[in-house]
């Protein structure tokens, strides 16, 4: 019922002040007032939102969305804390009870969070249905992968867009959750990225040229917090992943595209972070990524160019899969190599 009082008392609030122009009209005129006070009188019913509608309006884009962002925050801390901090507390009692049940408890909770499995499955299928030239079942898989519409796609396109979603895949469920599981005791860490990474996607607004309706807009603006812990959460991992990338492929062209294409990508889904990691990742691979896209019955998506090189072809996909895995080993490696260092006498 409550949408209903609402209506009704905007109904009346409407009625009673438009009302109340004629009811003022014809009570100046009873008491002998000439046209061109009557017109004076009404006229001063536009005078005050003429000279403060912008003042206010400026005044209330300035203030108005921290409420809702002072809400957000504690949404996002209410929403991240919990899972945080009893991930901590139950490796915390393993742990005391003997150290191999804290660590079957953190293998358990990393293998629940890494997503490398949906990442290379993703690959194969759309690898598997584009040598068999079967370009339905490849945008299909694609569709199913990443959303979208994916029916305008060619084959090219297709290889692109897989190779994209499979680089800030990897780098969002593998790569900064395995970075936070080592950095935060336990598997604290990785929980932790993993909850804000998902309260940032939960929460994020429209997009670019998308619906900017007042629901969205706040929506947007409550989720500002979550999106500002995952930038903080995203500063370190995303840069060892792009310089990963360099190392095991194309150093020079890796760098390259970081230092001077990244940027550029900061408006585009992911922000700066995926932008890192997208235009090392091209650079190592040799290859250009981003660039505009068919959309249905629309103007293209115009993205940013980033990488050197040809473009995607659909046989450079394993190649992708490959710098994703020579990254990985190379941080296992690192890992381990850090654990014997702490351990030994």
């Amino acid at each position: 019922m409550t949408i209903y009082i609402v209506t009704l008392i905007a109904v009346l609030n409407q009625v009673g002040f438009s009302g109340s122009r004629v009811a003022v009209s014809l009570y100046a005129l009873e008491l002998g007032a000439n046209a061109f006070a009557v017109g004076l009188i009404v006229a001063s019913y536009s005078l005050c939102p003429m000279l403060l509608s912008i003042v206010i309006g400026k005044f209330a884009d300035r203030r108005a969305p921290r409420p809702l962002m002072i809400v957000g925050a504690i949404a996002t801390v209410a929403a991240v804390a919990p899972p945080v901090a009893i991930a901590a507390l139950v490796w915390w009692m393993l742990d005391a009870l003997h150290p191999l049940l804290g660590f079957v408890w953190n293998v358990a909770v990393l293998y629940l969070l890494m997503g490398f499995r949906r990442f290379s499955h993703a690959i194969s299928a759309i690898v598997a249905a584009l040598k068999a030239s079967d370009l339905v079942a490849a945008r299909r898989a694609l569709a199913g992968w990443r959303g979208g519409l994916t029916s305008d796609l060619a084959s090219h396109e297709v290889a692109k867009l897989a190779v994209e979603q499979g680089l800030v895949d990897a780098y969002r469920q593998v790569f900064a959750v395995l970075f936070w599981f080592v950095v935060l005791p336990g598997p604290a860490g990785a929980v932790l990225y993993r909850a804000a990474a998902l309260l940032a996607d939960e929460w994020r607004g429209a997009g670019r040229g998308g619906d900017v309706s007042p629901i969205v807009r706040e929506r947007e603006i409550f989720g500002t917090p979550a999106k500002k812990l995952l930038w903080l959460l995203d500063w370190m991992p995303a840069r060892l992943t792009a310089l990963s990338f360099a190392i095991v492929g194309d150093f020079e062209d890796a760098v390259y595209c970081w230092r001077t294409q990244a940027r550029a990508w900061a408006a585009e889904d992911g922000g700066i972070a995926s932008g890192i990691v997208l235009a090392s990742g091209a650079g190592a691979l040799g290859v250009q990524l981003g660039g505009p896209l068919p959309v249905l019955g629309g103007e293209p998506d115009f993205r940013p160019d980033i990488g050197l090189g040809d473009s995607v072809d659909p046989d450079l996909l394993p190649s992708a899969v490959g710098l994703v895995w020579r990254a990985l080993i190379l941080w296992l490696l690192l890992i381990l190599l850090v654990t014997l260092a702490y351990v030994a006498p």
